[in-house]
């Protein structure tokens, strides 16, 4: 799982965007990769996805854990996958790739929403 995230880096941003070939937006990223590593299918909308699975704190979060943020002045807005080593990947806004960034910087530590954990068992 966390081979085909990092396959994603350097992938540009497309609003809408689900796969590698044509560019992914955040929850695009998110969908394309858990079809492709575990055939399981998740909405295509960030705040839909912080509703899939179960919460789980900060401090127990696991490689492929859904990490949420409120990058748009509204809870839920972004999503990114936990890949260890306090690092996400997402895909962050126009103009910008995939990439993997550090989840302890300040920009988004105050905008943290939330974790899940989505079970493989679907």
């Amino acid at each position: 799982m966390v081979f085909q995230a990092l396959a994603a880096a350097g992938v540009p941003y497309r609003r809408g965007g689900e796969s590698p070939e044509t560019g992914f937006d955040c929850s695009g990223l998110v969908a394309h990769v858990y079809r492709e590593a575990f055939g399981i299918q998740l909405p295509h909308n960030a705040r839909a996805q912080s509703r899939v699975g179960r919460r789980v704190s900060l401090d127990q979060l696991e490689a492929g854990d859904l990490v949420f943020y409120n990058t748009e002045r509204r809870s839920y807005s972004h999503v990114g996958i936990y890949l260890g080593d306090d690092r996400f990947i997402h895909a962050p806004r126009p103009g910008a790739a995939a990439r993997v960034e550090n989840m302890r910087t300040d920009y988004w530590v105050r905008r943290f929403d939330g974790a899940r954990r989505i079970s493989l068992s679907q």
